[in-house]
């Protein structure tokens, strides 16, 4: 299917954005998956070790750009025409000057990065570093779509990016084959994001006709600030493990841990499709005064439902499921694989409520989710004799986490029962 004869279906209501937005997300996390999969057999556990170092960074620059989406959505449903260009000009040059000095930091400690990491060379932290302001700004332009309910144009800048990064990566390692590997796949990776900005948005530079004044900034600020705190929460607890292991083990370890990771974490990303539907519906309510519990109950059904799935497929055929996405030199870790997408399925379901009621401008889940972090770190500094036990040390601070978040929202829930 085109992307010209999809948005002519979606224009005559063939198919909804939403359902084409579900569908693409699939297809992107699919091929997402496919690339680390391609690199896990191409590279072997011990330099697939360092490609993994790459990946996580990449997720953890996609938590930093999540926070500039998030606000950008946000705005762009409660800001009229006059302001919104106000915010968007402001944002634009928030995000570039911020991935700017992001990235010469990355550039000018690449070689402490290489130490602190065991990588062979410190050259893709100074590539990846370049990427950065890119990937940012890439970020501002979804969520300028995605406040707008504009899914379908959104959903392609997803497919543009994994498609790009896909064949770029290749290309460069069939084409330079003396060329490291991870120096490759960083290439790929900062390419990708050049593609990633397409469809793009002329507006995002667009030279505001009102005074600043006129927006209040001091409430976009806090959200920011609140919001970045909260994705670096989740930096924290979707990366920690991955960078600890590769500090406490061999590489060899850390490589299988890596490929135990990026399958397990098939829930979070299916999770997350559904985060980004939900985030504007329940601006959008609340801006209209309805309820917004039903919408949260709807995804957190969808996504307890396909997580339950998931963790059961994992504990029945973990073998299948290794040897099929990595290959038998993978097979040491597929005892783990149902614990490690049992923990991931638990902090999906807790995420959501985190988002929901940071969308509603309720910040103490957001200081749950922190406190659990830091928890689920030191848990994995005082007990790691084992790849399994590090996974167990994970289990026990996610279910935490979900439990104190269910307990607030039920808390909250009750008080506001009583208020009507």
């Amino acid at each position: 299917m085109t992307t010209t004869g999809t948005l002519r279906r979606i224009r005559s209501k063939q198919i909804s954005e939403e359902q084409f937005f579900l569908f693409t997300m699939l297809l992107v996390n699919g091929g997402n998956y496919i690339y680390n999969l391609l690199l896990g057999r191409i590279l072997g556990p011990e330099a697939f070790a360092d490609a993994a170092i790459l990946i996580t960074f990449l997720l953890v620059l996609s938590f930093l750009g999540m926070a500039f989406q998030i606000v950008t959505s946000k705005y762009a449903v409660l800001l009229e025409k006059d302001q919104l260009d106000v915010f968007i000009a402001g944002i634009s040059k928030v995000t570039i000057g911020l991935g700017i000095a992001i990235g010469a930091a990355i550039m000018i400690f690449s070689h402490e990065l290489q130490l602190l990491f065991h990588t062979k060379t410190s050259a893709m932290f100074v590539v990846f570093g370049f990427g950065i302001p890119l990937y940012l700004l890439m970020s501002v332009n979804r969520g300028l779509y995605q406040g707008k309910d504009r899914l379908a144009k959104m959903a392609i800048t997803y497919q543009t990016e994994m498609i790009s990064r896909l064949a770029i990566t290749l290309l460069v390692v069939s084409l330079f084959p003396s060329l490291p590997t991870s120096v490759a796949i960083a290439a790929g990776i900062v390419v990708s994001f050049v593609f990633g900005l397409l469809p793009f948005q002329k507006n995002l530079f667009k030279k505001p006709e009102i005074l600043k004044e006129t927006i209040n900034t001091k409430s976009i600020i806090r959200f920011f600030a609140l919001t970045a705190c909260y994705e670096c929460v989740q930096i924290i607890i979707n990366n920690s493990d991955v960078l600890l292991v590769k500090h406490y083990f061999s590489n060899h370890d850390a490589g299988l841990y890596s490929s135990l990771a990026l399958i397990g974490r098939v829930v979070y990303f299916v999770a997350w499709m559904f985060v980004m539907l939900l985030l504007p519906k329940v601006i959008q309510r609340q801006k209209q005064g309805l309820d917004t519990k039903s919408v949260l109950m709807k995804y957190v059904g969808y996504i307890s439902l396909l997580s339950t799935t998931i963790v059961a497929g994992s504990c029945l055929f973990p073998e299948t499921v290794v040897r099929l996405m990595f290959g038998n030199d993978y097979l040491a870790i597929a005892p783990l694989l149902w614990k490690y997408a049992l923990a991931t399925s638990v902090f999906a379901v807790a995420n959501i409520f985190a988002y929901y009621f940071l969308s509603l401008g309720k910040y103490i889940p957001v200081l749950f989710s922190g406190i659990m972090g830091l928890t689920q770190i030191a848990l994995i500094v005082m007990f790691h004799k084992s790849l399994q036990q590090t996974v167990e040390m994970q289990i026990i601070a996610m279910f935490g986490l979900l439990f104190i978040q269910l307990a607030y929202f039920f808390c909250h829930t009750n008080k506001n029962i009583r208020l009507t």
